[in-house]
């Protein structure tokens, strides 16, 4: 199995008879999902999605593919794909059309109209061009082909790509569910029909590629939720994807059973629904809806709510509820089902909501004690199904953490992929497929990119260093003001502090030391103020690591007069 080198260089000029594959991200995480096909100078962009931000980079809302790779060549882009409507398929979209606003989007009605809602807001009018499943697309030279799949999203879609240079099925992000809520399966029989085209390349989904067996169908899940919804006692609170559909209409049913009414709550969740009712993926029976300012008029036992948080986002309705700082207070009695599995790296901030939420009294239901979620993605036996199905000549494992993609390369092997023809990349890591082989051929610039506000890329990682410094030290700052053209102290130092657990009389022991060091400054004629500021942060440095062993923020200030 070939594996990236950190002494790759550029990659060469392509073949002309050769199909470029680079993954701007999704490879070694969960989200930012971005795959680049270049053939003879024009280029086919896959998905284009966000990532989410962790603890440890503090005041980011989200994370970006680097698009650098992309410009000077952005008239080159024939379109961009998306496989379906999830937010780390999707959402880095308005910033990709920021710079260039024409190009063609391509995908299935619910995402486009997912899309445009979101492009809305951001003020822009797209070029949409609709498809469905067993439809052929022609873009430039790259001839697609629309695969139904199932996922936790309705309208999911694979793509297989022809190209002069070889044929590439793409399959999103999938499972293969056998009795989905909508009866719209994995089009196996598709798949197997392009394989016998000969598949030069198969790029699959790895989320679950450890996971043994077949998934659990969302069937399942109906009883339990209405098992539940039996035995709460008062308001059933629901939290999932804003895009959840199929999780739901499930809700919904269980509802209409059991005499309650439903509100949406949260912005994304309100948007998205709407979207769903509209189009006809979501049945709402009439009269079930209500407006989440007339709950207070119903009785507790009569109410369902759903909302956003079911991944602990501190700014979601049901964190807010957690903390008492929402509309809508947790009550003793209140049953929460978080109706979703965790993605890698949030477990800490689920933790957090579901102790929260049981402070105030609330029943908690989750997928630790309870079926009340099933995973969109193909566990190790389906997919092995499909790369038997398939017979792919090549094979890269895409969507997934590394232990993911590791685990799905060697169920390759295990399939027949010859171990010399598994690519396993990561993000920038380009793959050329020439004369019928997948190989590593170079790197590209491939990094985050912060989101900040309205700041896009202004975000550094020393800047993130900076601020979980702040979050977890705190800073001292120290105002010193000396004579413009001595360098002489005037005056006794002044410090403040926030956030570094240092009592203010401490610092009667540092003060004689910076004063000393300033001294022996002045005596030597030190005077610019940048070696002033640099002897003082050293100065206290100094000391707070040796009676402290705190490495706070430094802020040496020097006026001059």
């Amino acid at each position: 199995m070939s594996h990236p080198h950190p002494e790759l260089g550029p990659p060469p000029p392509l073949p002309r008879d050769a199909l470029r594959i680079v993954a701007l991200g999704g490879l070694g995480e969960i989200g930012r999902n971005m795959t680049v096909l270049e053939y003879d100078g024009k280029l086919l962009v896959i998905d284009c999605g966000v990532l989410f931000p962790e603890e440890e980079q503090p005041g980011v809302d989200l994370i970006l593919p680097d698009f650098e790779y992309l410009r000077g060549r952005l008239d080159d882009v024939e379109a961009i794909v998306l496989t379906h409507g999830h937010e780390d398929h999707i959402g880095g979209v308005p910033f990709l059309l920021r710079e260039r606003n024409d190009i063609p989007l391509v995908g299935s009605r619910l995402t486009l109209a997912f899309l445009s809602a979101k492009l809305g807001e951001h003020r822009i009018k797209p070029e949409l061009v609709q498809v469905a499943e067993g439809e052929r697309h022609t873009f430039g030279s790259f001839d697609l082909e629309f695969f139904a799949v199932n996922h936790s999203i309705p309208d999911a879609l694979a793509v297989g790509v022809r190209t002069p240079a070889g044929n590439l099925l793409h399959t999103g992000d999938f499972k293969m569910d056998q009795l989905p809520l909508d009866n719209r399966i994995t089009d196996l029989g598709g798949f197997a029909r392009f394989g016998s085209e000969g598949v030069d390349l198969l790029l699959s989904d790895s989320t679950n590629a450890e996971v043994p067996g077949f998934v659990t169908s969302e069937r399942d899940i109906s009883g339990v939720i209405d098992n539940v919804f039996a035995k709460a006692e008062k308001r059933v609170i629901v939290a999932c994807f804003a895009s959840h559909i199929h999780r739901v209409q499930q809700v919904l049913d269980a509802a209409l059973a059991h005499g309650r009414k439903v509100a949406f709550v949260g912005r994304s969740m309100v948007r998205n629904m709407n979207i769903a009712r509209e189009l006809g993926y979501l049945k709402v029976p009439a009269g079930l809806l209500v407006d989440p300012r007339d709950l207070d008029e119903l009785p507790s036992d009569e109410v369902v709510l759903v909302c956003t948080g079911s991944q602990g986002e501190p700014m979601a309705a049901l964190s807010r509820m957690a903390n008492r700082d929402h509309q809508i207070h947790i009550e003793p009695g209140d049953t929460v089902i978080l109706a979703s599995s965790l993605i890698p790296g949030n477990e800490n901030s689920v933790n957090r909501v579901i102790n929260g939420l049981t402070r105030w009294g609330a029943k908690v239901v989750h997928k630790g004690n309870a079926l009340v979620h099933v995973s969109g993605h193909a566990p190790a036996g389906e997919l092995l199904y499909v790369l038997n199905m398939v017979r792919p000549r090549n094979f890269m494992p895409i969507h997934g953490e590394w232990r993911h993609l590791r685990a799905h390369a060697q169920l390759a092997v295990l399939s027949g992929v010859p171990e010399d023809r598994v690519v396993i990349a990561e993000d920038g890591v380009v793959v050329d497929l020439h004369e019928g082989r997948a190989r590593i051929t170079g790197v590209v610039q491939a990094g985050y990119v912060y989101v900040d506000g309205t700041s896009v890329g202004d975000v550094t990682e020393a800047a993130l260093k900076d601020r979980r410094i702040l979050g977890e030290e705190g800073f001292i700052s120290v105002v010193i003001v000396v004579e413009s053209t001595t360098g002489k102290l005037i005056g006794e130092p002044q410090i403040h502090t926030r956030g570094a657990g240092i009592d203010s009389e401490a610092y009667d022991d540092v003060i004689p030391k910076i004063q000393e060091t300033l001294e022996r400054a002045a005596a030597e004629g030190v005077s610019d103020t940048a070696q002033l500021r640099q002897l003082v942060r050293r100065s206290i440095g100094r000391w707070v690591n040796e009676s402290y062993r705190r490495r706070p923020m430094l802020v040496p200030v020097v006026v001059e007069v």
